[in-house]
């Protein structure tokens, strides 16, 4: 299901006009609610980047919202090393000193990044601390949870999730849209059963048969039968 199909069967269901605005906003709080229930691997973004030696600041994609894997690995080529996730006070006791180099082991989030500016302005994107502090340059490569293009904006009208699961995310508009009419109770109750039941299924694709041979354990695994 593309754009126009969906902005016509949101217009069929609830027998009504909607303008330009309010219909993607009923798409994108569907999208993002979607995006937020289960884990499909379109939600995954990979990036690399460098650290600078004696400099354990990193900062991430404008798009970023979650790890899933941080990694470094030698300029000229190496193997990677998969840095473990800590809380800034763990990284701040075990390396209190920030001339306290090798080769990193950890990140956490930090928190903003900043502007180079006086004085320094934090702006609307994360960094990461990493300890220790690299005793060189390194190459980085983080895999990211991040939301894909809307289908509201996306050029070609189409994407993964318009493609392959489209009732979840026409029930789920659907229901933005009738909680914005005010409808009927038994008639948005009946549209957020039908999301439920869509979304029932998108989770056991996206949270159980795409994760079954998942290496990582952390990563969240829905049994499949």
């Amino acid at each position: 299901m593309n754009y126009n199909q969906l902005v016509i069967a949101i217009s069929d269901y609830t027998e009504n006009t909607f303008g330009v605005a309010d219909m993607n906003t009923f798409i994108t709080q569907a999208e993002q609610r979607i995006y937020n229930t289960v884990q499909f691997p379109s939600l995954r973004a990979n990036k690399t980047g460098l650290v600078t030696a004696s400099n354990k600041y990193l900062s991430a994609p404008d798009d970023f919202l979650a790890v899933y894997s941080l990694a470094t690995y030698p300029i000229n080529g190496g193997d990677y090393t998969f840095l473990l996730n800590k809380d800034v006070n763990f990284i701040r006791e075990a390396y209190p000193s920030p001339t306290s180099t090798g080769a990193p082991k950890y990140y956490a989030l930090f928190g903003p990044t900043t502007t180079s500016g006086t004085p320094p302005v934090p702006t609307n994107e994360l960094s990461f601390i990493l300890g220790p502090t690299p005793d060189a340059a390194y190459n980085v490569e983080l895999h990211y949870y991040y939301y894909p293009v809307s289908i509201t904006v996306a050029a070609s009208g189409q994407t993964w999730l318009g493609d392959n699961f489209d009732t979840v995310l026409l029930y789920g508009s659907l229901v933005e849209a009738y909680t914005y009419m005010k409808g009927e109770a038994d008639l948005i109750g009946l549209y957020d059963t039908k999301y439920k039941e869509a979304l029932a299924l998108a989770k056991r694709l996206g949270d159980g048969m795409e994760r079954q041979d998942a290496y990582r354990s952390g990563q969240y695994r829905q049994a499949v039968t």
